[in-house]
């Protein structure tokens, strides 16, 4: 059976509760699924507002305003800890700043990972997707994506695990199977196996390298020039 919460979201739940005053987890739990629907990831999470706790907390009273008997501060604190904030014992990386656009000439890639920022998934059990932006002098983490919203595809899972990274032109794991390194492949992704897990920055500093003088396969992906063909050039 698929799970239908994260462990990550376990985490800050389950300290959201406590900072609630002791507040059962099971039946927090279930409140919060019952609002912003399940699978619980972090992503779910990082959408819920005071006003929506205040929802949760209020049940089948919520439409009549009903004193949820906590303190306005708390529930801040507490919205905070459910976005990831102060979480104790998270083993997520924190993000780098981003805004769309704003490393020309960059490539987007994704690394499997199921512990903190390293390589170290399988493509089709792994629990997020990390997402760099990479250019051969810098490099960002910019976002986080689990993968159990996709397991909960009941389409088909690895189809719903590569439209997740749809707008990466790298993926690094661990390992894939056959037809699911179809699917990535059609997506317009290039799949690259580590098969021993890796520091993830270590990992991409070396593809820093390789854009500087791009293969051919990896300038097709970058959109640019092959370095390796320039001798091959016609010349007028």
């Amino acid at each position: 059976m698929t799970a239908t919460i994260t462990r990550e979201a376990a985490l800050r739940l389950g300290m959201a509760a406590k900072e609630l005053g002791g507040l059962s987890v099971p039946a927090f739990v279930r409140a919060v699924g019952e609002k912003v629907g399940l699978p619980l990831t972090e992503t779910r999470l990082a959408g819920i507002t005071v006003t929506a706790l205040r929802e949760i907390l209020a049940g089948n009273h919520a439409e009549n305003d009903c004193n949820v008997g906590v303190a306005p501060d708390t529930l801040k604190q507490v919205v905070r800890l459910l976005w990831g904030e102060g979480v104790v014992g998270s083993e997520l990386p924190p993000l780098d700043a981003y805004v769309e656009g704003e490393m020309p000439g960059s490539i987007r890639v994704a690394c499997a990972s199921d512990h903190g920022e390293s390589i170290d998934g399988h493509f089709g059990s792994c629990e997020r997707f990390l997402i760099y932006q990479v250019t051969p002098n810098e490099l960002r983490l910019i976002a986080l994506r689990p993968t159990l919203e996709a397991d909960h595809d009941d389409d088909d899972r690895n189809a719903a695990r590569a439209r997740l990274i749809a707008d990466c032109q790298l993926l690094y794991i661990q390992s894939i199977g056959g037809p699911a390194a179809a699917k990535v492949v059609r997506g317009g992704i290039h799949p690259v196996k580590v098969p021993v897990a890796a520091p993830a920055r270590e990992t991409l500093a070396r593809l820093q390298e390789t854009l500087r003088l791009p293969p051919p396969w990896l300038a097709k992906v970058m959109g640019v020039k092959a370095h390796s063909l320039e001798k091959f050039a016609v010349t007028e």
